[in-house]
């Protein structure tokens, strides 16, 4: 696993191991990354961007954004193990002023108080009904900024749930991206 573009590129990730079967550690593989990120630089969102990374695993997708240009991104991973490589990560790009680590379970997510963030990866394990819930509990916590952009990867397209509107479907092999925009609604 290596960063694929940008002011890291190239640079190495912590390998997994042998890993954590319990962990359900699935990195997005590195053309799969690639061909988002060439999605998100067409779409312009990564230049300052403040990224969220729900279920963050080992960190890859936030810590590419900051390499091609992210202003700061926080990365939410609830495993032990995924915490470790995180941490091992952001240590590795020396991205500490950047990149900050929050260990907790992305669907109970406690109230945001600093500028929701722009740009969210949303990446649970696939077909567990997750990647809903943790949405829920980041729009309902203040978490997430009206017009931000969410990348939902599972298995299958997912619906956009009330608040959102699909914008557009990607399949690459096993995994499929679903780009959602966050569109609240005001209460008359």
């Amino acid at each position: 696993m290596r960063i694929v573009a940008g002011k890291w590129r190239g640079r190495r990730l912590t390998p997994l191991g042998k890993g954590d079967a319990g962990a359900a550690l699935r990195p997005t593989p590195d053309r799969v990354r690639e061909s988002l990120f060439s999605i998100l630089a067409h779409l312009d969102v990564l230049s300052d961007a403040h990224v969220l990374d729900l279920f963050a695993g080992t960190g890859a997708l936030g810590l590419e954004a900051l390499s091609r240009g992210a202003a700061q991104a926080v990365l939410v991973e609830n495993g032990r193990m995924g915490q470790r490589l995180i941490r091992s990560n952001i240590e590795l790009l020396q991205a500490q002023s950047c990149a900050r680590l929050i260990g907790r379970d992305a669907r109970r997510l406690e109230p945001w108080s600093e500028a929701p963030f722009d740009l969210v990866f949303l990446d649970p394990p696939y077909g567990r009904g997750l990647g809903a819930v943790a949405l829920s509990s980041a729009q309902q916590g203040g978490w997430i900024r009206p017009g931000a952009w969410i990348i939902w990867e599972e298995a299958e397209a997912m619906d956009a749930p009330d608040g959102f509107t699909q914008e557009q479907v990607r399949r690459f092999g096993e995994s499929t991206l679903t780009l959602l925009r966050y569109s609240p609604t005001t209460a008359s």
